[in-house]
């Protein structure tokens, strides 16, 4: 299943790639043109990372269930400080 984040880990590199492409078609040197594509993939990263963040309050996917289950396990026989029950340094 593709979500956001695949789509915009697609899009960065077109981004950059097409529109550096497209105005260096349209007649700008390569070197005027490479900022230009550099810039809109900025947008796409920053709207990533600033517009739709990951929140820890989103759903998460399936296979995040069985690692909480198996960090769950992991501290089984621990105390609330950290040391194991047995009193000897972790």
């Amino acid at each position: 299943m593709t979500g956001y984040y695949d789509y915009v880990l697609g899009l960065i590199p077109a981004a950059l790639i097409g529109v550096t492409a497209v105005l260096n078609l349209a007649g700008l040197s390569l070197t005027a043109a490479l900022p230009g594509g550099a810039l809109v993939a900025g947008v796409v990263m920053a709207h990533a990372i600033f517009v739709k963040a990951p929140v820890a309050g989103e759903p998460r996917a399936r296979n995040d269930r069985a690692a909480e289950r198996s960090a769950g396990r992991s501290r089984v026989g621990r105390s609330r400080t950290g040391r194991s029950r047995t009193g000897g340094a972790d």
